[in-house]
């Protein structure tokens, strides 16, 4: 099930009175329950990938092999992926990072480039502060919700 067709769902149920949607296709299974704290789900049967919408509810991903993003227990303001795709710290290989452990970033500043569907997305900080840490590598699929940045 393509990325679309899985927003599209959660946006339905979002919108609708239904409370529950399960769909199954040769890919896997889908069930998406409104409200409470229960998350989407999406149930991979065929080779393992990773699975998210661009926005709205989270959605977990079950597989032979589950890959779990690290918690996170830190102080600070986290700055997390708006959408799945691939990390970049720099505009291109060999160029400087946007930004470092200890660099000062005021609201609006560059923090990295997120690439999804052959497009770059700059994703800018969303505080001022310090970079305290940065939560993902150079060339790293990201997910969506994903943590990267810590500003303190």
């Amino acid at each position: 099930m393509d990325l679309r067709k899985l927003k599209t769902l959660i946006d339905l149920v979002s919108e609708s009175n239904v409370s529950e949607l399960e769909i199954t296709e040769a890919e896997g299974k889908v069930r998406i329950v409104k409200g409470g704290t229960m998350v989407p789900q999406y149930v991979q049967t065929a080779a393992p990938t990773a699975m998210a919408p661009a926005a709205a509810p989270a959605v977990s991903v079950e597989s032979a092999s589950p890959a779990a993003p690290a918690e996170v227990a830190e102080t600070g303001h986290v700055t997390k992926s708006p959408m799945v795709g691939t990390f970049y710290r720099s505009a291109s290989p060999g160029a400087k990072s946007f930004v470092e452990i200890g660099d000062a970033v005021k609201e609006g500043d560059t923090l990295c480039i997120i690439e999804a569907m052959k497009i770059l997305n700059e994703i800018e900080a969303d505080k001022s502060g310090t970079i305290k840490r940065i939560l993902a590598d150079n060339g790293q699929a990201v997910e969506y919700g994903q943590p990267l940045f810590i500003i303190e």
